[in-house]
């Protein structure tokens, strides 16, 4: 572990250093001047502060504010050695930042008691960094499949429902690139577009319990064929509606509403405007 060591009394550095190599299994690094270690701080992130509270130019306390102030320093453990029992200097180290103190002169026992008591919360706080860094890409991963699962979903249901219209199969394509372009174009968020690419080809995957006679019909349809047709956007959105998944959400949403027109004219609920989704 990295302990950082700041004293501006060459002899009291030698000591704090040696003691620390007793602690054993650390990288210590010493410093005399408070701002050469403040710089040290800015690239290297220390297990261990350990700083003298007297030193010129700039004292413990303030040292310990700025260390503070370098993102992610903020629950490293600050170890202050004074040898000022006043408990107005102590209050303002604990309010700077620091964590526990030294007193002056050093106790062997104490010391070796209060540095790795200051070691081994840092080893638990970087384990819990650790973990919750590990749970973070386990969670990534995990919705990475879902979703890989569930775009495997809808183009077996798009393949199924091309089966029964040849037509259907280019145009649920075209139809989900227009789709993303649109939502590109009104600047939607970058996961509400991938929703749309994906979920857009089930638009008319109702029309699987359309009857052939209608569905394949060459000519024009009559109004009681059109009315029969027309259900396909109902009979979409109910097969997709149970479906738990955004992404099921999403298409089953598009089944139920891609014929609304904006002057109300479309079906199946006649929406009309920004009442359609």
């Amino acid at each position: 572990m990295d302990v950082v060591i700041v004293d501006d009394v060459d002899i009291n550095v030698v000591l704090l250093n040696r003691l620390m190599d007793q602690v054993g299994g650390c990288r210590v690094h010493c410093f005399l001047q408070p701002m050469e270690a403040l710089a040290f701080c800015q690239t290297t992130v220390p297990d261990l502060l350990l700083v003298d509270y007297l030193m010129p130019v700039l004292d413990g306390i303030s040292l310990v504010r700025r260390f503070r102030a370098i993102p992610g320093r903020e629950d490293i453990p600050v170890l202050m050695v004074t040898a000022s029992d006043e408990r107005a200097v102590r209050v303002q180290a604990l309010e700077a930042g620091a964590n526990d103190f030294l007193s002056k002169p050093l106790d062997r026992t104490e010391f070796f008691a209060r540095t790795r008591n200051m070691l081994a919360l840092r080893r638990s706080q970087t384990r819990l960094a650790d973990r919750a860094q590990w749970l973070q890409e386990e969670v990534a991963k995990a919705t990475a499949e879902l979703r890989l699962r569930d775009r495997e979903t809808i183009a077996c249901i798009s393949r199924i429902a091309e089966y029964r219209d040849p037509e259907t199969g280019l145009h649920t394509q075209r139809m989900a690139h227009y789709s993303l372009l649109i939502a590109q174009h009104l600047g939607l968020p970058a996961e509400t577009q991938q929703l749309l690419f994906d979920a857009a080809p089930l638009h008319d995957v109702g029309k699987v319990g359309i009857p052939d006679s209608i569905l394949l019909k060459p000519g024009k349809l009559d109004p009681a064929e059109f009315e029969i047709m027309k259900t396909h956007s109902s009979i979409g959105h109910q097969a997709l509606v149970v479906g738990h998944s955004q992404l099921m959400q999403m298409a089953s949403t598009i089944a139920i509403s891609h014929h609304e027109k904006f002057d109300g004219s479309g079906y199946p609920g006649g929406l009309v405007g920004d009442m359609i989704p």
